[in-house]
């Protein structure tokens, strides 16, 4: 393959260039930024990579073969569409678009020009999250009743996205790797404590037809930093803490079952308790992963785990969430083709 492109070098920027160096897939690995000072950053901290201002010599530079968007939420749409129409593979950071009427255009665009569209929701590659969805795909945990996620911190405000697209954008989009289904209620209600209009405080429910039920907890003005999901089934529960390091994943043999269908009827239930175990997750990085998986699906043909398709259902329920919290609050139902 020729060139890839990283658009963009403030915070996400940098990381992408080192792993796509690393991953040596690329025969050059080029920066395009239009600020001065972060393009001489990228050129120094970067010998051999090549350099550009404009996004134009992007799209009309022949060699250059796919591009990874890390730039403002708001500009991913007129971004990645000029990309795809260009005929370049493209890797947007998350969320893929601020509306699924976007979104879904994005992704019969890369269809139609045979592109690789993929988002980079880099959570869904987390080693941990890969050793999760396994267990759960495999029906080690039985039937999900319910995943709590708390996603809270005295962290980086935001200027074009409020904390639900910020930050729950990470818990709704390992949830929908680890099940196939989608929601069909979503509610939300969100606060702001600052002058800015847009919310620092969420909590966004989801709920599923087989019954499974999704709260998310996210904030911006935690004192604390806590990044915990809990996942229930009937035979075993999982205890995931991106925060933990050396013990990540914890698997509990204990669960809540209903013990006959008589008394399932009259909410009775058995309680067990077991052994806890914590499985060995191995240490790479989780956007090597993600890029490995771009790199795959442009080079094999396969299809990316997180593509525009798993992007786009992302992005439809952020957007029923921002408009149950513009309803203060009130459910928002969703249907899925």
């Amino acid at each position: 393959m020729n060139t890839i492109a990283i658009v963009g070098y403030g915070y996400w920027g940098p990381k992408l260039v080192r792993n796509f160096i690393q991953s040596s897939a690329f025969a050059r690995v080029a920066v395009c930024e239009e600020n001065a000072e972060r393009l001489a950053r990228a050129l120094r901290e970067n010998p051999g990579v090549t350099g550009c201002s404009s996004f134009a010599e992007v799209l009309a530079d022949d060699r250059i073969s796919a591009v990874a968007l890390a730039t403002p939420v708001d500009t991913h749409h007129p971004l990645a569409k000029a990309a795809l129409a260009a005929g370049k593979h493209v890797l947007v950071e998350k969320p893929l678009a601020t509306t699924y009427a976007a979104a879904g255009e994005l992704v019969e665009l890369a269809a139609a020009r045979h592109r690789v569209l993929m988002v980079d929701h880099t959570y869904v590659y987390h080693p941990a999250v890969q050793r999760i969805r396994e267990l759960v795909r495999a029906g080690e945990l039985g039937r999900l009743h319910y995943i709590d996620s708390t996603r809270i911190n005295l962290g980086l405000f935001q200027h074009d996205v409020n904390v639900l697209w910020d930050l729950a954008v990470h818990d709704l989009s390992i949830i929908n790797a680890l099940v196939d289904e989608r929601p069909v209620r979503v509610q939300a209600i969100g606060a702001r404590h600052t002058s800015s209009p847009l919310e620092n405080i969420g909590i966004l429910t989801l709920r599923y037809a087989s019954g499974l039920f999704a709260h998310i907890n996210c904030s911006w003005v935690s004192p604390v930093k806590i990044r915990h999901m809990l996942i229930g089934g009937d035979r075993r529960m999982i205890v995931y803490d991106d925060l933990d390091a050396n013990e990540p994943v914890k698997i509990y043999d204990s669960g809540v079952v209903a013990r006959t269908d008589e008394e399932r009827s009259r909410l009775l239930f058995e309680y067990r308790i077991g052994d806890v175990r914590s499985p060995r997750i191995p240490p790479r990085e989780a956007l090597a992963n993600l890029v490995a998986d771009f790199v795959a699906a442009i080079r094999d043909g396969t299809t990316p785990r997180s593509d525009g398709r798993f992007g786009a259902d992302t992005v439809k329920i952020l957007e029923a969430a921002q408009r149950s919290v513009k309803a203060g609050g009130s459910e928002v139902s969703l249907e899925w083709k």
